[in-house]
């Protein structure tokens, strides 16, 4: 089995030293989908929710979350990262989300874009649960991960 890099010898969780490591443009690509009723989707696409934009404001709440993901997640290295680009898409039974993540650094972007999905579905939860109380969130996955 793989060593995991996240753990000293005594398999206490800890950050991993990514000094020696050479700067790398990387970029990270990720994705979710959040199930909802006609009605709410009919409201959104009309952009006729009460609370606002959906789309917009989940599409700027996923790039807040992205540049704070260090904060969020423990043992995250906070990272200087030159783009984030999150889109949203209405489909016949709800909305896809997709976030792309771009750094040079030591170390990957996939807990950035995995992070800025996630906020922005539940963004979008937030801002329509007054219409649908059964939505679903799912589907949040690593879609490709590169580094130059």
């Amino acid at each position: 089995m793989k060593k995991l890099t996240h753990t000293d010898a005594k398999g206490k969780a800890n950050m991993v030293d990514v000094t020696s490591k050479p700067d790398q443009i990387r970029q990270a690509t990720a994705e979710g989908f959040i199930h909802m009723n006609t009605q709410a989707l009919s409201l959104v696409r009309e952009n006729n929710i009460k609370k606002g934009d959906v789309l917009t404001v989940a599409e700027i709440a996923g790039i807040q979350a992205g540049k704070k993901t260090s904060e969020l997640i423990p043992l995250c290295h906070p990272l200087p990262l030159t783009k984030i680009a999150v889109e949203t898409s209405v489909e016949e039974t709800g909305i896809r989300v997709k976030a792309m993540t771009r750094c040079t650094g030591k170390t990957g972007v996939e807990m950035e874009a995995l992070t800025a999905v996630s906020v922005a579905l539940l963004t979008i939860y937030d801002m329509c649960k007054a219409v649908d109380k059964q939505m679903v969130i799912d589907q949040i996955k690593l879609v490709e991960k590169s580094k130059i």
